[in-house]
């Protein structure tokens, strides 16, 4: 037993100088490097958006906006109307037909919320068409959505309900089966809600416009408001990621070159440019992004309208929120190995348009700054205490990550004094999405997992809040626990100790802080907890 303790340090010393301190020094200058491009990243999307504030560069300044001539007519007039209003005197002809698709799953929460919120759009009757797309595999379920459909349908709303035999391709499969429809052959635009989305009656008048006038336009996307953004600390932190997502990287990418990702919902897309791209493709979890970038590459122009909000719900579960970003970061890297020669080798978009999708919107936001996060914060830092040859200098561990950080910060004002809770979550979840990046990468097992995000509505709200659910659950830890989660926060916590006792960078107080937040969440106490029946 002695000499195989003795044996330890001898061969770690053997080694360490030879083979331990050169690959960790290699670690961390690759780490620099893709901070440094991060960085870089961040302050062009900076600048952009100063620029378009500064300039007024606003989507109604850029593309001709104006609104539908009965419509305006209307206006002038007085008149109000909803989809069962329509005044015969002023009719309907120079507004387009508009199909709007509500894709659902089990969705017993919300589904009164979002056909509700479809059927009181603004627009002529006889011009709007409302599809529910069920694949619920709950009888019951189906049964409360056909009869919602079938409510709205008595009050004179063009409303049909769509099931298929399976679940073939998940919502791109839904939505795709849901365009070979007779009636859709009538339609010029379709606007996709998500089953937890609420739009605003004047939706379609705010968004429609830009299509009907600019003929080079393929989509219109709209921004999300969250309803439940303040129900607990985890949908605090997902709002200020978002909120960056769509006041800085969407708008940023809309302006410079007419290009972002499809959101997957509160969109209006040009039918004729969809089935010109090909349609809606299941080869991967991200089948909004997919359809995009395919548009684009045949020359479409996308707009995105960051005052015209659709309220919607984030996932408050722990459960529900990593595995939406299991599929938010698998999906886009595994388009990027299938699509990356499509784009090199397209001959209709430019060169700057091709740099843009595959270095700024693929390589760095997609792929670059989930594995960035995890393994230079939580493992090459730590890892670098106990190899004090390797020394990582103060403007790649302090300065940029606290520059990259503030210019994060400026999606959600509001927010501003949780941002250093915002920084540990982040570093938490950077674990699950650097793992599906590689998973996606890869093509490995899980890189076509689709869960369905599940919506908690109002009713589980008032469930969650009963006193003897929250007990039960507590005595029930051990369903809560997450294994990795605790194993990172103990390896980091452990790390912590060392540098305190041995260190000379203070990197304990880091370590010692993104522990407690591994720990935190490693033991289940993150988002709403929602009582077993």
């Amino acid at each position: 037993m002695d000499a195989g303790a003795a044996a330890l340090p001898e061969a770690w010393s053997q080694v360490r100088a030879p083979v331990i301190v050169p690959l960790l020094r290699l670690a961390v200058a690759v780490c620099l490097t893709m901070s440094v491009l991060l960085f870089l990243e961040r302050m062009y999307m900076g600048i952009v958006i100063a620029a378009v504030r500064l300039f007024r560069f606003r989507p109604d300044r850029r593309y001709r906006c104006d609104p539908l001539p009965e419509d305006q007519a209307r206006t002038l007039a007085g008149t109000r109307y909803g989809p069962a209003e329509d005044d015969p005197e002023l009719g309907s002809s120079a507004f387009p037909s508009v199909l709007v698709q509500i894709p659902m799953f089990n969705e017993r929460e919300v589904y009164q919320l979002s056909i509700g919120a479809a059927c009181g759009l603004s627009w002529p009757a006889d011009r709007l068409v409302v599809q529910v797309l069920d694949d619920s595999t709950d009888e019951v379920i189906k049964e409360m959505v056909r009869l919602e459909c079938e409510r709205w349908a008595r009050k004179g709303i063009n409303i049909t309900y769509q099931i298929r035999d399976d679940r073939k391709g998940y919502k791109a499969g839904a939505l795709k089966a849901g365009m070979k429809h007779a009636y859709v052959r009538a339609c010029e635009y379709v606007v996709i809600f998500d089953a937890d989305f609420q739009p605003d009656p004047d939706f379609l008048k705010r968004t429609v416009p830009y299509l009907v006038h600019n003929p080079e336009i393929a989509l219109v996307q709209a921004r999300w408001r969250f309803v439940n953004a303040d129900e607990c600390l985890m949908t605090r932190m997902q709002e200020m990621s978002l909120d960056y997502h769509f006041t800085v990287e969407q708008e940023a990418s809309s302006s410079v070159c007419a290009f972002f990702g499809f959101n997957g919902t509160a969109g209006v897309w040009r039918i004729s440019a969809i089935n010109e791209a090909g349609g809606w493709k299941d080869r991967t979890t991200v089948e909004d992004m997919d359809l995009a970038i395919r548009a684009s590459l045949k020359g479409w122009k996308f707009v995105y309208l960051g005052e015209v909000q659709v309220k919607s719900e984030l996932p408050s579960t722990f459960k529900a929120f990593r595995f939406q970003q299991h599929r938010w970061s698998c999906g886009p890297a595994n388009l990027f190995r299938k699509m990356l020669m499509e784009i090199v080798t397209n001959k209709k978009v430019t060169i700057w348009k091709k740099i843009h999708v595959i270095y700024n919107f693929f390589l760095i936001r997609k792929i670059i700054a989930h594995i960035i996060t995890f393994s230079f914060y939580c493992l090459i830092i730590p890892a670098t205490i106990f190899v004090p040859e390797v020394r990582i200098p103060k403007w790649g561990c302090v300065y940029l990550p606290c520059a990259i950080t503030l210019l994060n910060s400026v999606g959600t004002p509001r927010s501003f004094h949780l941002l250093f809770f915002w920084v540990a979550f982040e570093n938490v979840m950077s674990l699950h999405r650097s793992k599906a990046t590689l998973i996606g990468l890869l093509e490995a097992g899980r890189a076509n997992e689709w869960v369905v995000t599940a919506k908690l509505g109002s009713a589980m709200k008032m469930k969650s809040a009963n006193k003897a659910g929250l007990r039960k659950q507590f005595m029930r830890i051990w369903d809560r626990l997450h294994i990795t989660e605790l194993g990172v926060g103990t390896f980091l916590f452990s790390c912590g100790w060392y540098d305190l006792a041995y260190g000379r960078d203070h990197f304990y107080i880091y370590l010692f802080f993104q522990s407690i937040a591994f720990f935190i969440i490693g033991f289940g106490y993150v988002g709403t907890i929602v009582p077993q029946s």
